[in-house]
């Protein structure tokens, strides 16, 4: 499918992005990292806090393999997922039970609007691999105005502080906020490449600041970690910070 095809994105081609390559190189062998083991507990958290029911509609941003778009369809939840990678929305797609869709788009172009009841972008699937000033917030643009009035946006971001304190394995810029670190990745095959890894790094402060910007009103941000979701308030102890805000009717 090429970026002409996709209705999730403009008319140009998709922008190429580092993650693609990596993408390529780890297929299914993404799904045997220890942070994507608690989808469900993910889930449980996403439907209670966006007040999601059986029918209604998510777009999910960064699907990655669709692991939660998947749990959402077994709920009853309709849920297309978009993602840059490819390789990455073959494999959403296989074995997708109903109501789950998927296509390749670029998150940092989405022409979506006032589609869908909810929108995700968990596990710094999208939100958070940009390398460029100013394209997170054309992904949170994008993803605010594709949820309808009164509906909800959820999204992650890695937590700049637990980065400094903790996050000893990469090297952290201070002044662009983006850690780095060149690591081992392992395929399906497991054969190695070195890879170099970048994650944006915010603070509670900073995404309220954008997340205003884009026009939606935060109602909570809690300290999470991988299958850990939950409403505790912002620390430095734990990696992730999970935004849950509305637009405005």
């Amino acid at each position: 499918m090429t970026s002409e095809d996709d209705p999730a994105q403009g008319s140009g081609p998709a922008r190429g992005h580092w993650f693609e390559p990596m993408a390529d190189h780890l297929g299914r062998a993404y799904l045997r990292y220890s942070h994507t083991f608690g989808t469900r507990q993910e889930v449980d958290h996403v439907v209670k806090v966006l007040g999601l029911r059986p029918g209604q509609r998510v777009l999910d941003v960064g699907c990655g393999p669709g692991r939660h778009a998947h749990e959402l369809a077994r709920r009853g939840v309709l849920c297309h997922g978009v993602d840059i990678s490819e390789r990455f929305v073959a494999l959403a797609r296989e074995g997708a039970p109903p109501g789950a869709t998927f296509e390749r788009a670029d998150a940092r172009c989405l022409r979506l609007q006032a589609e869908f009841d909810a929108v995700i972008a968990l596990c710094q699937g999208a939100f958070g691999l940009s390398l460029d000033d100013g394209e997170d917030e054309q992904i949170l643009a994008g993803m605010a105005r594709a949820v309808r009035p009164g509906g909800r946006v959820a999204l992650t971001a890695f937590n700049a502080y637990f980065a400094v304190r903790y996050h000893s394995d990469a090297d952290f810029d201070v002044d662009s906020g983006l850690a780095h670190e060149v690591a081992d990745v392992r395929d399906e095959a497991g054969a190695i490449a070195h890879m170099d890894l970048w994650t944006g790094c915010y603070t509670p402060r900073e995404l309220r600041l954008l997340a205003g910007a884009c026009g939606l009103v935060v109602e909570r941000i809690s300290s999470v970690e991988p299958g850990a979701y939950g409403d505790d308030r912002p620390t430095a102890e734990r990696p992730e910070l999970l935004v849950v805000a509305r637009r405005p009717m």
